[in-house]
């Protein structure tokens, strides 16, 4: 039997009373998943069932299913509950299927990577 430090019983306690409940859960890569907790352990690593990835480019979104998943938990920053008696989402948001927001992801990732492009070229120019 291993010792748990008061950390650890704090991080057990605060996830417990996490269980069985609709939670959004931010990951390091950016990724943002919402689902119900089902399990998880003391390292964090945690159990969604019915989990979904929600991407989000500019007014766009699009809640792509995943089903039942494994997220290890040194890749969580943070989990929080969802309020199921409010709006997840501003009414501006529009909701897109999930080809559309590939093509959406696609465009933003491609304006950013000539955005930077241009950034080194200016800053190339501006030699002091």
């Amino acid at each position: 039997m291993s010792w748990a430090g008061p950390e650890d019983i704090y991080l057990s306690t605060s996830l417990a009373s996490y269980l069985d409940k609709k939670l959004l859960v931010l990951l390091r890569d950016g990724r943002k998943l919402l689902g119900t907790l089902r399990s998880f352990d003391q390292f964090a690593n945690a159990v969604l069932e019915g989990a979904c990835e929600r991407v989000i480019v500019g007014d766009l979104y699009c809640d792509i299913p995943l089903g039942l998943y494994v997220i290890r938990g040194e890749n969580v920053v943070l989990i929080g509950e969802l309020d199921l008696d409010k709006e997840e989402l501003p009414p501006h948001m529009t909701r897109v299927e999930t080809a559309e927001i590939k093509r959406a992801q696609k465009a933003e990732r491609e304006a950013s990577e000539l955005k930077g492009t241009m950034k080194k070229r200016m800053d190339f120019l501006d030699m002091d």
